[in-house]
């Protein structure tokens, strides 16, 4: 059995690279040459599908093995270039879940030249009172590369231009909703205990409604799921003193088990398996509920005639934002936490009684 993975100076490396990588949904082509790369070396399988998912198999040596999926989405929320109104002025829409009071100032790269640009608003300078009250509409917001400024057109994709840094205890980055997923699978899939067969899902648009999860699981079929990802953590202090009670992950406690969110009742069983694992292991964690949102075991446990699944999460503060903020040790208990729970599960797990 290969040794428990590591998150050193290589894992941050590459991390940094996902993270900078722009790949906002339906144009994953950036992170998915990223994963190629690293995985083929070490896959006993590896496809690209129809939709743009890696497929990814390493097949164990054990006997009555699982076949577990673990699923990690490539993509990230961005902008789509909707209208050419010259010199270098776009009208846009939003791709994926952003919120618009947040966008005026923010620089944004543009299609696959990554063409620097900056989505603008009139000044405050030049608002009036009324204005000023309001939120500032999306229809009135312009991406502005410039009439020299490269060559883009409508249809293309614009992300956040914020680069990677490490911080102290802190990871800060555009996309670590799921890049962090995309890095911790990367590290699942090569040092994979030979107990299962590992099926890895990088997957496409999981940002704009699970797409490339439900043909991922489609085409596995396995016996199991587990979602990785980035959740939400609402941990910032509160001006009134009062409890929080409504999505209560936070940073420096670990992997955020999912039970249950907006789109998926995650399965007892793997929920009970992945806490007992941390308990054994001394592998800090926290469970994340009640809350909305979802990853893409909302579309996995659907497919076919049902699969197990459940969702594991690194926290993170300011998600779908041009900054999110992750702490390296949560990183770290995620992947261990993943890696010991995949080395001791057996076909067992799934006989017992789901309550």
């Amino acid at each position: 059995m290969p040794n428990t993975p590591r998150i050193g100076n290589t894992q941050l490396k590459l991390l940094e690279k996902l993270c900078n990588a722009v790949a906002v949904s339906g144009d994953e082509g950036e992170v998915r040459r990223i994963v190629l790369e690293e995985l083929r070396p070490v896959a006993d399988e590896i496809k690209v599908d129809a939709l743009g998912n890696v497929l990814v198999t390493k097949i164990g040596s054990g006997a009555h093995r699982l076949r577990v999926m673990l699923d990690a989405h490539m993509d990230e929320v961005g902008f789509m270039l909707v209208d050419d109104e010259k010199d270098g002025i776009f009208r846009f829409e939003t791709v994926g879940s952003l919120d618009v009071r947040q966008l005026a100032g923010k620089q944004v790269l543009v299609g696959r030249e990554r063409v620097p640009g900056v989505i603008g608003a009139k000044p405050i300078h030049l608002t009036t009172a009324e204005e000023r009250s309001k939120k500032i509409p999306l229809d009135s917001l312009r991406i502005d590369i410039g009439p020299a400024g490269g060559k883009v057109k409508v249809g293309d994709r614009a992300a956040f231009a914020t680069k990677f840094r490490r911080v102290g205890p802190s990871i800060l980055a555009k996309a670590i909703d799921d890049r962090i997923g995309v890095a911790t699978l990367i590290e699942l899939v090569k040092n994979a205990p030979a107990n299962v067969d590992v099926l890895a899902a990088f997957t496409v648009q999981e940002e704009v409604g699970l797409r490339g999860a439900k043909v991922a699981a489609h085409t596995f079929d396995p016996d199991l799921a587990i979602a990785i990802d980035s959740t939400p953590a609402n941990d910032l202090p509160t001006h009134d003193g009062s409890e929080n009670v409504f999505y209560n992950t936070r940073l420096d406690h670990g992997p955020a088990i999912y039970v249950a969110d907006a789109a998926t009742l995650g399965d007892s069983r793997l929920i009970r398996f992945l806490a007992e694992t941390g308990d054994a292991n001394g592998i800090k964690y926290q469970f994340r509920q009640p809350g909305g949102g979802g990853t893409d075991a909302g579309a996995i446990f659907k497919a076919r005639a049902g699969i197990p699944s459940v969702s594991v999460s690194v926290p993170g503060r300011y998600a779908h934002t041009a900054a999110g903020l992750s702490r390296l040790d949560d990183w770290k208990a995620t992947l261990s936490l993943l890696h010991a729970a995949l080395s001791r599960i057996t076909p067992e797990l799934l006989a017992g009684e789901r309550r």
